[in-house]
């Protein structure tokens, strides 16, 4: 189970993160794409950055709007390239916005990324990782695990006698619902 507990609570960057979001459901389009965004960027580098770039990811990328990332181009490119507020990674900004075109199919065979999440839960993580890396770009098994593992697809974000273990079970998460 997750050894996050044992540092998150009262830091002042994982702590907020660790205590209301971390294997928290959530649907809404724009929260998807930015865990699945900050997963991504965190590739090589350690949680406490990518919280700490995370607002610069926000406005860098649209406020994680699906429909705005889907349509950057060229100059898009070049900006988030000089962008010094966020992970300045060719292939992390070519998957953010290829993933953002992924989403917006998703919408029709899926009515979004929540209900393509859906179509496939409960699957293995390995099985996850196998479809994540046919949908999506930069999305290996360490970034598709904690990706689910944030939205409570997938157990292990908190250990049972962590507080916000408690307030994420009220929630129903998807790992604790049977099929």
């Amino acid at each position: 189970m997750s050894g996050y507990c044992a540092i998150a609570p009262g830091h002042p960057v994982h702590g907020p993160y660790h205590d209301t979001e971390y294997g928290f459901p959530q649907r809404e389009e724009a929260v998807l794409f930015e865990r699945l965004l900050l997963e991504i960027n965190q590739a090589g580098l350690s949680w406490e950055t990518i919280l700490k770039k995370r607002e610069g990811l926000r406005a860098a990328y649209g406020g994680f709007e699906v429909d705005t990332v889907a349509g950057y181009g060229q100059a898009d490119i070049a900006r988030l390239m000089g962008d010094a507020g966020i992970i300045r990674n060719r292939l992390k900004v070519l998957a953010a916005i290829h993933n953002a075109q992924v989403i917006q199919t998703l919408r029709a065979s899926h009515g979004g990324f929540a209900g393509w999440l859906d179509a496939h839960h409960p699957l293995e993580k390995a099985d996850w990782v196998k479809l994540f890396k046919q949908t999506f770009r930069f999305t290996g098994g360490q970034i598709t695990g904690e990706f689910l593992m944030s939205l409570g697809y997938l157990p292990g974000a908190h250990h049972q006698g962590c507080p916000a273990f408690a307030l994420v079970a009220r929630r129903q998460p998807a790992w604790m619902q049977a099929r």
